[in-house]
């Protein structure tokens, strides 16, 4: 599967979204890693598996400043 060294996180990791980019599709919002997951530009994924990440973003960093 993997020939990065170190090899990427499987899609079932917790860490799944560090595994490489291996095309990406700005104009479309979305990257494919390394472990079969779609990366969303919104932080959702679609795992292999066909199950579903949803968005996870933290707050943005204006909404912080108080």
């Amino acid at each position: 599967m993997c020939q990065h060294e170190p090899i990427c996180p499987s899609a079932e990791a917790t860490d799944r979204e560090a595994a490489r980019v291996v095309a990406c599709f700005r104009e479309q919002g979305w990257s494919l890693l390394c472990n079969g997951v779609i990366l969303f530009e919104d932080t959702g994924e679609l795992l292999p598996d066909g199950s579903t990440i949803a968005p996870h973003r933290g707050p943005a960093r204006h909404a912080l400043v108080g």
